[in-house]
C-alpha cells in the first residue's frame, strides 16, 4: 500500500505478524533491545525456567549495566517522575528477569513507586508444563512482592461477556483488551486536572490501606455511552453509588488469572463475594451536555481511618467525563471483527469502568498457589518459598470475621 501510495488496508488477525504491525508508538532507538542469546519460541533453548531469566539478567547487567543503558536516560528527562511501571511475564523465564530488574530499580530509586503488571500466559500444555508455570509464578510473585509498590497479575479471562468478541489466538486482540484495562485504570495518574488526578504513589497508598497488601486484582466493564434518547433510569444505572462502593465493586470482566480465581472462590456455602479491603475505581465516559456529572465518591484520610476500623472498603473513585463522541481513544489499527458487525456498531462510543482492588480472595489464591507448587519445588527452596507465600497470604486474611467464610484459619 505504501509503494502504491494507496490507503493501507484495515488490519485483520490473519495479516498481523509482529507487534510492530499494529503498534502506534514511535520507540526511541534505545528503548528496543534485541537479545541475541535467545530465539522466540525456540524448541532447542526454551525460555521457560525462572532461573534462566535470572541468569540472563545477570549476564546482561554485568556486560551493560541495564539501568544505565535502558532506563537512566529517560529518568533524567522526567521533570517529576511519579514512578516506574514494569510489564513482564510471570509464568516463564521472564519472571526471573522481571524479579531481578525490579530489585535493581528499587535499589536505584528507593523512594519511587514501582508498579509491576505480571502477565500470565496461556494455560495449555500437560501437567508438567502447568506445574512449571505455576512454580515460576510463585517465585516471581514472592520476589516482586518484596520490592514493588503494587503487583497486578493479568490474564485474558477464560469467559467474557457476550458483548465482547475476541480472537484468543491473536496477540493483537488480547493485548488490546489488557491495554484498555491498564490504560484506563492508571488514567488518574496522567490527568492534568488537580481535582481529578492522583499519582502512582497516592494510588498505591490507597490500595495498601490495611498493611502490606500490594497484590491487587483488576476488573473492567464496558457500557454504551448515554445518548439523547436515554431515559433517566438508564442513566442512573450507569452511575456507581456510595452503596455500590461500600460493598466493593464487582465488574463483569475479571482480568485475574484463572488459577487464582479457582482458589479464590472455593467456598463451601456458595458465597463467592470476597471482602474488599481497598479499591480504586476509574470511570471514563461521555455524558450528555445537560447531564450532571455528579459528585466523586472519595474518602479523605479521616474517612479512610473510619472505614478501616469498621472493616469497610477504603475507596477512591476517579470519574473522568468526556463531552466528545468517543471517550476511549481508538485508531485505524484498533481490532475489529470480520463477521456480521456493522460499521455503525464499530463506532458506538463506550464508557469504561475499571476497579483495582485488594480483597480477601487473594488469601485463597496465594494459599492455593502454594499448595499446587510446594511439592514441585526443590528441597533447598521449598520451605523458604512456602513460608513466604503464606506470609503474603496472611496479609489478606487478617480481620476477616464474616460468617460466610468456611472457617479456615491457616
Amino acid at each position: 500500500a505504501l509503494d502504491a501510495n494507496a490507503p493501507p488496508p484495515r488490519l485483520t488477525p490473519a495479516s498481523i505478524r509482529f507487534f510492530a504491525d499494529y503498534s502506534r508508538l514511535f520507540y526511541h532507538p534505545r528503548s528496543v533491545v534485541q537479545l541475541q542469546s535467545h530465539d522466540l519460541n525456540s524448541s532447542l533453548t526454551p525460555f521457560e525456567q525462572y532461573a534462566t531469566g535470572e541468569e540472563l539478567f545477570r549476564d546482561l547487567d554485568r556486560e551493560h549495566d541495564l539501568l544505565d543503558r535502558d532506563l537512566r536516560l529517560f529518568v533524567e528527562e522526567a521533570d517529576c517522575m511519579q514512578g516506574v511501571q514494569v510489564f513482564g511475564g510471570v509464568g516463564d523465564a521472564w519472571g526471573g528477569f522481571t524479579a531481578r530488574y525490579v530489585e535493581r530499580v528499587r535499589d536505584e530509586y528507593g523512594k519511587v513507586g514501582v508498579w509491576v503488571w505480571g502477565v500470565d500466559g496461556e494455560e495449555g500444555g500437560g501437567r508438567e508444563k502447568r506445574l512449571l508455570r505455576l512454580a515460576n509464578k510463585a517465585r516471581t510473585l514472592a520476589e516482586v512482592y518484596k520490592q514493588a509498590s503494587v503487583v497486578v497479575p493479568l490474564a485474558v479471562p477464560a469467559r467474557l461477556p457476550s458483548t465482547v468478541r475476541l480472537d484468543r489466538t491473536s496477540p493483537w486482540h488480547t493485548s488490546a483488551l489488557l491495554a484498555t484495562a491498564v490504560e484506563s485504570a492508571t488514567l488518574p495518574a496522567r490527568l492534568r486536572d488537580p481535582l481529578r488526578r492522583d499519582t502512582l504513589g497516592g494510588m498505591a497508598d490507597v490500595l495498601n490501606a490495611m498493611g502490606h497488601q500490594n497484590i491487587a486484582g483488576l476488573q473492567m466493564s464496558f457500557s454504551p455511552a448515554p445518548s439523547d434518547d436515554d431515559n433517566e433510569d438508564a442513566r442512573q444505572r450507569r452511575k456507581l453509588s456510595e452503596e455500590d462502593l461500600a460493598e466493593g465493586v464487582q465488574l463483569d470482566i475479571q482480568l485475574t488469572p484463572s488459577d487464582q480465581q479457582r482458589g479464590a472462590h472455593a467456598r463451601s456455602n456458595g458465597f463467592d463475594r470476597p471482602r474488599v479491603f481497598s479499591q480504586l475505581v476509574a470511570s471514563r465516559g461521555r455524558i450528555r451536555d445537560d447531564q450532571e456529572e455528579g459528585e466523586d465518591v472519595e474518602m479523605d484520610e479521616t474517612g479512610r481511618r473510619i472505614r478501616r476500623s469498621a472493616y469497610e472498603p477504603v475507596t477512591k473513585s476517579f470519574p473522568t467525563i468526556f463531552h466528545h463522541p468517543n471517550p476511549l481513544p481508538t485508531t485505524t489499527d484498533s481490532p475489529t471483527q470480520e463477521d456480521d458487525t456493522t460499521a455503525s456498531e464499530l463506532t458506538i462510543p463506550l464508557n469504561t469502568t475499571t476497579s483495582l482492588s485488594t480483597d480477601s480472595s487473594i488469601f485463597r489464591s496465594l494459599k492455593g498457589l502454594r499448595e499446587s507448587v510446594i511439592r514441585s519445588i526443590g528441597l533447598e527452596d521449598r520451605e523458604t518459598l512456602g513460608n513466604e507465600l503464606m506470609e503474603m497470604a496472611d496479609e489478606y486474611h487478617e480481620g476477616w470475621s464474616s460468617g460466610s467464610d468456611d472457617g479456615e484459619d491457616d
